[in-house]
C-alpha cells in the first residue's frame, strides 16, 4: 500500500470514527490549561464528546463557593460512564475558574476583583472590586477565551450560598427543566453589573443557569452533592430533550 493509500485510510477510519461518536456519543476527555491565574496556577478546561450542541460548565468563579468543583469532578465521571448522554453533545468544563481565591477561600481573586464582575457586558461598572476594566484580570479572559473557541448553546455557572436556580437571558425553560430534578427553587436574583449572566445571557442572548448551591454544600462529600444535584445538571446537558 502507498503512503497516499495509508493516509486515504487513516481519513476514512477517523472520519467514521468522528460519525459513531456523534451518533451513539463517546467520551474521549480532554483537559488543556486555558490560561493561568494571577499567582500562575492553571486553570483547566475539559471537553467530554465531540457534538455540535455544547454545554459550558463552571465552578468555583468566587473561591470560597467551591462545592461546585467535586461536583464537577463526578460529572465528568458520569459522562464517561455513561456515553450516551454525549449523542450529539459535548460538555465543557472549568473545575476551578479561580484557582487563587481557591487556594485563599477568597471570593476575590489575589488582585481584590470579582471575577464575576469582570465581563464586558453592557452594564460593567468599573470600581476596584469589579476591576478597572473588563477583562482586566487573566482569570477573566481564559473564561472569555473557553467562551470564544466553543460558543456554548447554554451554561451553566455554580455558586453558593444562595440555594436556588437563578438564570439570565433565554434561559427560563432550561431554569424550570432543571428545578423539576432538584430541592433548588427557581428564583430570578437579577442580572449583576459585569457579571457572566449579564455577559452570556443579555449582551450574548446566551441561556446561562447561576446554580446556587446552599451554603451547608460546603460540608457536603462528593457522592452526597452529587445525590443532591447531579440530576439537575444532566437535565441542563440533556435539555430540551426531556431527562
Amino acid at each position: 500500500m502507498s503512503a497516499s493509500q495509508s493516509l486515504r485510510r487513516f481519513q476514512i477510519i477517523a472520519v467514521l470514527a468522528l460519525g459513531m461518536c456523534f451518533f451513539t456519543g463517546c467520551t474521549s476527555m480532554t483537559t488543556t490549561v486555558v490560561g493561568m491565574s494571577v499567582e500562575d496556577r492553571p486553570i483547566e478546561c475539559q471537553r467530554i464528546g465531540f457534538g455540535r450542541d455544547t454545554v459550558l460548565i463552571l465552578a468555583t468563579i468566587h473561591g470560597n463557593e467551591a462545592a461546585g468543583t467535586p461536583l464537577v469532578s463526578r460529572l465528568a465521571e458520569h459522562l464517561e460512564e455513561n456515553p450516551k448522554l454525549l449523542k450529539g453533545r459535548k460538555v465543557v468544563i472549568i473545575p476551578v475558574a479561580n484557582p487563587d481565591g481557591y487556594v485563599h477561600n477568597s471570593r476575590f481573586n489575589v488582585n481584590g476583583v470579582d471575577l464575576n464582575r469582570n465581563f464586558p457586558a453592557d452594564n460593567f461598572d468599573a470600581s476596584q472590586r469589579h476591576g478597572a476594566y473588563a477583562l482586566c484580570e487573566p482569570e477573566s479572559r481564559a473564561i472569555k477565551a473557553v467562551l470564544d473557541k466553543f460558543k456554548p448553546s447554554r451554561i451553566v455557572s455554580i455558586h453558593q450560598p444562595v440555594a436556588c436556580i437563578d438564570y439570565d437571558g433565554p434561559a427560563a425553560e432550561l431554569a424550570a427543566a432543571m428545578g423539576q430534578r432538584t430541592n433548588l427553587p427557581v428564583k430570578r436574583i437579577g442580572s449583576r453589573p459585569g457579571s457572566l449572566g449579564s455577559y452570556a445571557g443579555l449582551t450574548l442572548n446566551t441561556p446561562i443557569i447561576t446554580f446556587e448551591l446552599p451554603a451547608t454544600a460546603s460540608s457536603m462529600d462528593r457522592e452526597s452533592l452529587w445525590n443532591a444535584y447531579g440530576e439537575s445538571l444532566i437535565a441542563a446537558i440533556r435539555y430540551p430533550d426531556g431527562a
